[in-house]
């Protein structure tokens, strides 16, 4: 007996308080009930190690350190009338009867197994727990007769939070629930505030046993038909996050309309505005940007569109669209892998508006296209398999697997140790490098050529300082090549404000995982990388604004292999443990989501438990979506914005029926 009691007390010190566990009752509770009388005798020996446990019917006692951690949101007085959905063997309700004892108020235990009923009750009568009532019945339905309740504590996950449970909590009251799928839940906390106001945090990710009733998850695995609609009232404020996010939601208008960019309006005064996408391949992302910039340009003053792009091809379009003079490239922009990028009828579309536009302008304000990205990354990892190819051919497609994980959102370990432990990428080293820094020559041998001789001297001078370095890293990966390629697409971006004026401002295209702050994110947190959303909010704080965009299905333009052929490809329905989960259920095609306005600052709160997000870049694999597409973020943290399509289509790229008659022969996307 002993030896269980000093056993209880370590858990307690180590499992509990360690985590922050701060509040007395709740620790004096958990010392006080002996967790070992409410499992099995076989498992006895395990009763305080911090681990969910079997009692029967499927069902479980929950880990100790989540067990405090509801109390402890709960904030469970010794005056308060508490419910527990999902009595299980009784250990929560001991918990809560022992704070209850003493100040006076009762606790009520609804659990849906007779057999675990009467086995809690017993053990509750033995401990002394006698005025702890424990009922059979369905949970999700309450306890009305008792009801109103200032602590409700669920014990199982439910899909939404159920009706009857917040209409029988009292004013002031509190309830703690895990809210998801059926084995990976939020923990939620509801705050009553009023007869229709409730306020809803997310706290920690926990995995409970399913709450199975009529509102909640059914014995088959499909949700109740009563949550599917569970009834909102009119002028009730919404309670799922869903419905808080279609509160918030502020609809966007069809793409052509000229409207669509005026919701953007409030970005127009600050330095940058950072638009993103969630693939490389997607329409709607395209056009959305497009329409955004050309409001920022004509309305607010915008001169600079810097894009996800090699600096040397954008100056190739730069001189058509700002109309400057300059020879004929040796071959027209955007013509390796991953030509559909830019070479799409969206981006297109956008640069005849630009060059048309920037005809009725003086040239100062002109509005120009420049490319941050590290110089010709495309065309130098070309060289680098052409060369690997004639060589060595089994470190050629190591090295295809390694390029095409050159994403932060990949998490398959396999794919790094295949690519560390190919010999053919240390003998080959020295010539792929010098193979790259030729290339590298030889393109800015033409840049140099260009007009704005300031800028390209400067980023020409930048280029070759760093190329050695840069691909270097890059052929053997890990955070210094991320962390090299923004800090360069940062700094070019910054020398163009700064070469631009003080009064320069520039609106940026570039994927979700480059805009999107990386600290908020798998990125930064647990990789140490970082990215232009990041450097952009550290030097120009709220100067910078950071949106991101993202979509539930539809199609996307991808390839399967790094440097393999375009294909349109199928996007998988969003996952249900994914912020993009969320919006779709929301219900509204489009919108747009303020994630800093004032009025929105319940879903902000709502939203910043970390979920997964998913990325899809110029590679796209379907089957292995989870690994290879998906990583965890905070979306509140990440952007300033939110922008959303729920049906996404892929782009169409140029081909000969795009051919242009009506321009000249240098126009940049000739074919």
């Amino acid at each position: 007996m002993a030896n269980v009691n000093r056993q209880r007390q370590r858990m307690v010190d180590t499992q509990i308080a360690r985590r922050g566990i701060r509040s007395e009752p709740v620790l004096n509770a958990m010392r006080a009930v002996p967790r070992d009388h409410f499992v099995a005798p076989e498992m006895v020996e395990f009763a305080y190690e911090d681990t969910p446990l079997p009692i029967g019917e499927e069902q479980t006692i929950s880990q100790p350190s989540v067990v405090a951690a509801m109390i402890d949101a709960a904030e469970v007085g010794a005056d308060d009338r508490v419910l527990e959905v999902g009595a299980g063997s009784g250990y929560v309700a001991a918990l809560l009867g022992h704070i209850a004892r003493q100040g006076g108020g009762r606790v009520f235990a609804v659990e849906r197994h007779p057999n675990l009923a009467q086995s809690a009750r017993r053990r509750l009568q033995d401990l002394g727990f006698g005025d702890v009532t424990v009922r059979t019945g369905d949970g999700t339905e309450g306890w009305p007769e008792e009801a109103p309740f200032d602590v409700i504590l669920v014990s199982a996950g439910g899909p939404e939070v159920p009706r009857a449970l917040m209409d029988q909590l009292a004013i002031g009251g509190r309830m703690v629930i895990p809210v998801g799928a059926r084995r990976d839940q939020t923990l939620v906390k509801i705050v009553r505030h009023g007869e229709t106001e409730f306020e809803r945090e997310e706290r920690d990710r926990v995995s409970f046993v399913p709450l199975i009733g009529a509102q909640g998850w059914t014995e088959d695995g499909t949700r109740s038909a009563s949550t599917h609609n569970p009834g909102r009232r009119p002028g009730e404020p919404p309670t799922t996050l869903p419905e808080m996010i279609a509160d918030a939601a502020e609809p966007l208008p069809d793409l052509d309309s000229p409207d669509f960019g005026r919701l953007f309006d409030r970005w127009g005064d600050r330095r940058v505005v950072l638009l993103g996408e969630a693939s490389h391949g997607t329409s709607e992302f395209y056009r959305a940007r497009a329409a955004i910039t050309k409001r920022l340009i004509e309305r607010h003053g915008f001169t600079i569109v810097a894009v996800e792009a090699d600096w040397p091809d954008a100056a190739v379009i730069d001189r058509y669209v700002r109309h400057r003079p300059g020879g004929r490239a040796e071959e027209a922009p955007f013509q390796r892998f991953p030509s559909w990028m830019w070479r799409n009828t969206d981006v297109a579309a956008f640069l005849d508006w630009l060059h048309d536009r920037n005809g009725s302008q003086p040239p100062e304000r002109r509005a120009g296209f420049y490319g941050l990205d590290m110089y010709n990354m495309g065309g130098s990892i070309a060289a680098v398999l052409d060369y690997l190819d004639r060589v060595d051919p089994e470190a050629a497609a190591a090295a295809r697997e390694r390029y095409g994980c050159l994403t932060p959102w990949q998490r398959d370990p396999a794919t790094y140790g295949r690519a560390a432990l190919s010999g053919g990428f240390r003998k080959c080293e020295a010539a792929v490098i010098e193979q790259c820094r030729a290339l590298l020559e030889k393109r800015l041998d033409y840049a140099g050529e260009d007009g704005d001789r300031f800028l390209d001297a400067t980023q020409n001078a930048r280029l070759i300082a760093s190329a050695e370095r840069y691909y270097r890293i890059m052929y053997y990966g890990g955070a210094d090549s991320w962390n090299l390629r923004d800090t360069h697409m940062f700094e070019t971006l910054a020398n163009l404000l700064e070469a631009k004026g003080p009064d320069a401002k520039a609106v940026v295209w570039a994927h979700n995982s480059h805009i999107g702050d990386a600290r908020q994110t798998d990125m930064g947190i647990t990789r140490d990388e970082l990215n232009i959303g990041q450097l952009c909010r550290e030097r120009f704080g709220a100067e910078a604004a950071l949106i991101g965009f993202g979509t539930h299905g539809g199609t996307v333009a991808a390839a399967t292999d790094w440097d393999g052929a375009m294909e349109v490809k199928r996007v998988r329905p969003s996952r249900g443990d994914s912020y993009e989960r969320l919006c779709h259920d929301a219900g509204v095609p489009h919108f747009l989501l303020d994630l800093q306005a004032e009025r929105n600052g319940a879903v902000r709160r709502a939203l910043l438990t970390p979920r997964l997000e998913r990325f899809i870049g110029v590679i796209y694999r379907p089957e292995t979506e989870l690994w290879s597409h998906y990583s965890e973020a905070t979306l509140p943290g990440q952007f300033d914005a939110w922008v959303w399509f729920d049906e996404t289509t892929a782009v169409t790229p140029l081909g000969p029926e795009h051919a242009r008659t009506d321009v000249p022969d240098t126009y940049p996307f000739g074919l």
